[in-house]
Protein backbone atom coordinates (compact mmCIF):
# COMPACT_ATOMS: atom_id res chain seq x y z
CA UNK A 1 0.00 0.00 0.00
CA UNK A 2 2.57 2.26 0.61
CA UNK A 3 4.59 1.76 -2.55
CA UNK A 4 1.26 2.50 -4.18
CA UNK A 5 0.51 5.39 -2.73
CA UNK A 6 4.29 6.62 -3.18
CA UNK A 7 3.01 6.19 -7.10
CA UNK A 8 0.13 7.74 -6.80
CA UNK A 9 1.26 10.77 -4.95
CA UNK A 10 3.83 11.29 -7.86
CA UNK A 11 0.53 11.36 -10.58
CA UNK A 12 -1.45 13.58 -8.34
CA UNK A 13 0.12 16.39 -5.72
CA UNK A 14 3.74 16.15 -6.42
CA UNK A 15 4.16 15.57 -10.20
CA UNK A 16 8.17 15.73 -11.15
CA UNK A 17 9.39 13.78 -7.96
CA UNK A 18 10.11 10.34 -10.35
CA UNK A 19 11.97 8.88 -7.08
CA UNK A 20 8.44 8.02 -6.24
CA UNK A 21 7.17 6.17 -9.10
CA UNK A 22 10.33 4.68 -9.03
CA UNK A 23 10.01 2.57 -6.00
CA UNK A 24 6.01 2.88 -7.10
CA UNK A 25 6.45 0.26 -9.71
CA UNK A 26 7.60 -2.23 -7.04
CA UNK A 27 3.63 -2.53 -5.83
CA UNK A 28 1.97 -4.04 -9.08
CA UNK A 29 4.08 -7.23 -9.05
CA UNK A 30 3.54 -7.67 -5.48
CA UNK A 31 -0.79 -7.01 -5.64
CA UNK A 32 -0.17 -9.43 -8.55
CA UNK A 33 1.25 -12.03 -6.22
CA UNK A 34 -1.15 -11.89 -3.76
CA UNK A 35 -4.23 -12.09 -5.99
CA UNK A 36 -2.87 -15.77 -7.01
CA UNK A 37 -1.92 -16.99 -3.57
CA UNK A 38 -5.87 -15.32 -2.24
CA UNK A 39 -7.08 -17.47 -5.37
CA UNK A 40 -5.05 -20.40 -3.38
CA UNK A 41 -6.12 -19.57 -0.20
CA UNK A 42 -9.68 -18.09 -0.15
CA UNK A 43 -12.54 -20.36 1.50
CA UNK A 44 -14.80 -19.44 -0.81
CA UNK A 45 -13.81 -18.56 -4.23
CA UNK A 46 -17.64 -16.72 -5.06
CA UNK A 47 -17.79 -14.41 -1.86
CA UNK A 48 -13.78 -13.45 -2.95
CA UNK A 49 -14.86 -12.50 -6.65
CA UNK A 50 -18.03 -10.71 -5.39
CA UNK A 51 -15.92 -8.41 -3.08
CA UNK A 52 -13.34 -7.66 -5.23
CA UNK A 53 -16.00 -7.16 -7.92
CA UNK A 54 -17.53 -4.29 -5.52
CA UNK A 55 -14.53 -2.99 -4.81
CA UNK A 56 -13.88 -2.77 -8.50
CA UNK A 57 -17.07 -0.44 -9.27
CA UNK A 58 -16.58 1.26 -6.02
CA UNK A 59 -13.01 2.19 -6.85
CA UNK A 60 -13.59 3.34 -10.66
CA UNK A 61 -15.03 6.87 -9.57
CA UNK A 62 -11.91 7.84 -7.69
CA UNK A 63 -9.95 6.00 -10.04
CA UNK A 64 -11.28 8.15 -13.15
CA UNK A 65 -10.82 11.24 -11.12
CA UNK A 66 -7.06 10.64 -10.50
CA UNK A 67 -6.43 9.65 -13.77
CA UNK A 68 -8.75 11.32 -15.78
CA UNK A 69 -10.02 14.53 -13.57
CA UNK A 70 -13.55 13.27 -14.80
CA UNK A 71 -16.45 11.28 -12.87
CA UNK A 72 -16.41 9.43 -16.52
CA UNK A 73 -12.94 8.21 -17.92
CA UNK A 74 -13.22 5.00 -20.59
CA UNK A 75 -10.38 4.34 -21.19
CA UNK A 76 -8.69 3.64 -18.28
CA UNK A 77 -10.35 1.27 -15.81
CA UNK A 78 -8.88 0.61 -11.94
CA UNK A 79 -6.51 -2.12 -11.26
CA UNK A 80 -9.21 -4.22 -10.04
CA UNK A 81 -10.51 -5.03 -13.33
CA UNK A 82 -7.34 -6.61 -14.18
CA UNK A 83 -7.49 -8.87 -11.23
CA UNK A 84 -10.89 -10.16 -11.61
CA UNK A 85 -9.99 -10.80 -15.20
CA UNK A 86 -6.99 -12.93 -13.83
CA UNK A 87 -8.69 -14.44 -11.33
CA UNK A 88 -11.81 -16.19 -13.97
CA UNK A 89 -8.13 -17.40 -16.12
CA UNK A 90 -7.04 -18.94 -12.97
CA UNK A 91 -10.45 -20.56 -12.32
CA UNK A 92 -10.76 -21.69 -16.01
CA UNK A 93 -6.89 -23.84 -15.25
CA UNK A 94 -7.91 -25.09 -12.45
CA UNK A 95 -10.81 -26.73 -13.99
CA UNK A 96 -8.51 -28.57 -16.98
CA UNK A 97 -6.53 -29.96 -13.90
CA UNK A 98 -7.19 -33.62 -14.15
CA UNK A 99 -6.78 -33.76 -17.89
CA UNK A 100 -3.81 -34.91 -20.06
CA UNK A 101 -0.94 -32.75 -19.94
CA UNK A 102 -1.53 -31.55 -23.37
CA UNK A 103 -4.77 -30.16 -23.08
CA UNK A 104 -3.61 -28.23 -19.46
CA UNK A 105 -0.43 -26.88 -21.83
CA UNK A 106 -3.33 -26.20 -24.62
CA UNK A 107 -5.43 -24.38 -22.59
CA UNK A 108 -2.44 -22.97 -20.48
CA UNK A 109 -1.18 -20.97 -23.38
CA UNK A 110 -5.08 -19.96 -24.83
CA UNK A 111 -6.10 -18.32 -21.57
CA UNK A 112 -2.43 -16.38 -21.35
CA UNK A 113 -3.77 -15.18 -24.67
CA UNK A 114 -7.38 -14.49 -24.14
CA UNK A 115 -5.88 -12.62 -20.93
CA UNK A 116 -3.88 -10.56 -22.55
CA UNK A 117 -5.86 -9.50 -25.20
CA UNK A 118 -8.91 -9.13 -22.80
CA UNK A 119 -6.46 -6.81 -21.01
CA UNK A 120 -5.93 -4.74 -23.65
CA UNK A 121 -9.45 -3.99 -24.61
CA UNK A 122 -11.44 -3.19 -21.50
CA UNK A 123 -8.44 -0.59 -20.93
CA UNK A 124 -7.68 -2.12 -17.63
CA UNK A 125 -5.27 -1.06 -15.61
CA UNK A 126 -1.52 -2.44 -16.87
CA UNK A 127 -3.62 -3.69 -19.60
CA UNK A 128 -2.75 -7.13 -20.99
CA UNK A 129 0.48 -7.14 -18.91
CA UNK A 130 -0.77 -6.92 -15.79
CA UNK A 131 -3.08 -10.00 -16.16
CA UNK A 132 0.06 -12.36 -17.16
CA UNK A 133 2.08 -11.06 -14.34
CA UNK A 134 -1.39 -12.28 -12.41
CA UNK A 135 -1.04 -15.69 -14.28
CA UNK A 136 2.52 -15.92 -14.06
CA UNK A 137 2.16 -16.47 -10.38
CA UNK A 138 -0.09 -19.06 -10.76
CA UNK A 139 1.46 -21.05 -13.35
CA UNK A 140 4.82 -20.43 -11.24
CA UNK A 141 3.72 -20.83 -7.91
CA UNK A 142 6.04 -22.57 -5.79
CA UNK A 143 9.63 -22.39 -4.02
CA UNK A 144 11.56 -24.53 -6.64
CA UNK A 145 14.49 -22.72 -8.07
CA UNK A 146 12.81 -23.08 -11.71
CA UNK A 147 9.39 -21.36 -10.50
CA UNK A 148 11.90 -18.27 -9.15
CA UNK A 149 13.87 -18.51 -12.29
CA UNK A 150 10.48 -18.91 -14.33
CA UNK A 151 9.10 -15.37 -12.34
CA UNK A 152 12.35 -13.47 -12.84
CA UNK A 153 12.45 -14.16 -16.80
CA UNK A 154 8.68 -13.56 -17.17
CA UNK A 155 8.58 -10.45 -15.18
CA UNK A 156 11.80 -9.01 -17.31
CA UNK A 157 10.19 -9.31 -20.02
CA UNK A 158 6.34 -8.70 -19.59
CA UNK A 159 8.05 -5.07 -18.08
CA UNK A 160 11.31 -4.12 -19.96
CA UNK A 161 9.65 -5.62 -23.68
CA UNK A 162 5.84 -5.42 -22.99
CA UNK A 163 5.63 -2.55 -20.79
CA UNK A 164 8.80 -0.48 -21.41
CA UNK A 165 8.23 2.89 -21.28
CA UNK A 166 10.31 5.93 -19.85
CA UNK A 167 13.92 5.42 -19.64
CA UNK A 168 16.86 7.08 -17.59
CA UNK A 169 20.31 7.50 -18.95
CA UNK A 170 23.51 6.91 -16.94
CA UNK A 171 26.52 7.13 -17.49
CA UNK A 172 28.48 4.81 -15.34
CA UNK A 173 32.18 4.37 -16.30
CA UNK A 174 31.98 6.65 -19.08
CA UNK A 175 29.42 4.15 -20.71
CA UNK A 176 25.88 5.23 -21.28
CA UNK A 177 23.56 2.87 -20.07
CA UNK A 178 19.43 2.86 -20.28
CA UNK A 179 17.61 1.66 -17.69
CA UNK A 180 13.94 1.39 -17.75
CA UNK A 181 11.67 3.22 -15.25
CA UNK A 182 9.87 -0.33 -15.25
CA UNK A 183 12.05 -2.05 -14.49
CA UNK A 184 12.33 -1.13 -11.03
CA UNK A 185 9.42 -3.50 -10.70
CA UNK A 186 11.93 -6.43 -10.72
CA UNK A 187 12.47 -5.53 -7.04
CA UNK A 188 9.09 -6.43 -6.45
CA UNK A 189 10.42 -10.34 -6.29
CA UNK A 190 12.69 -9.69 -3.11
CA UNK A 191 9.78 -9.51 -0.80
CA UNK A 192 7.95 -12.10 -2.76
CA UNK A 193 10.71 -14.56 -2.42
CA UNK A 194 10.79 -14.08 1.09
CA UNK A 195 7.55 -15.35 1.29
CA UNK A 196 7.39 -18.25 3.02
CA UNK A 197 3.37 -18.75 2.54
CA UNK A 198 2.37 -18.03 6.09
CA UNK A 199 -0.43 -15.81 7.15
CA UNK A 200 0.84 -12.64 8.92
CA UNK A 201 -1.51 -10.75 11.57
CA UNK A 202 -5.22 -10.96 10.46
CA UNK A 203 -8.73 -9.54 11.57
CA UNK A 204 -11.73 -7.82 9.78
CA UNK A 205 -10.18 -4.99 10.32
CA UNK A 206 -7.45 -4.98 8.44
CA UNK A 207 -8.83 -6.78 5.80
CA UNK A 208 -11.69 -4.37 5.78
CA UNK A 209 -8.23 -1.45 5.30
CA UNK A 210 -6.95 -3.49 2.52
CA UNK A 211 -9.93 -3.20 0.62
CA UNK A 212 -10.96 0.42 1.74
CA UNK A 213 -7.34 2.03 1.27
CA UNK A 214 -7.75 1.59 -2.75
CA UNK A 215 -10.97 3.82 -3.61
CA UNK A 216 -10.33 5.97 0.09
CA UNK A 217 -6.59 7.29 -0.77
CA UNK A 218 -7.77 7.83 -4.41
CA UNK A 219 -9.88 10.30 -3.66
CA UNK A 220 -7.94 11.90 -0.63
CA UNK A 221 -4.94 12.52 -3.33
CA UNK A 222 -8.04 14.38 -5.89
CA UNK A 223 -9.32 16.27 -2.67
CA UNK A 224 -5.82 17.46 -2.22
CA UNK A 225 -4.93 17.89 -5.68
CA UNK A 226 -7.78 20.21 -5.94
CA UNK A 227 -6.39 22.10 -3.24
CA UNK A 228 -2.97 22.20 -3.81
CA UNK A 229 -2.53 22.85 -8.02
Amino acid sequence: MGLMLCDHLWATVVPGNDWLTDIGRIAFPIFAFMTAEGFFHTKNLKKYVLRMLGFALISEIPFNLMMGSSFFYPVHQNVLWTFLIAIGLMWINEKAKGKNIALRVLIGVGTALLGYILGILSFADYNGAGVLMVLVFYFFRGRNWWCFLAQLFCLWYINTEILSGFFYVWEIFGTQIEILRQSFALFALIPIWLYKGEQGYYSKGIKNLYYWFYPVHMLLLCAAREIII
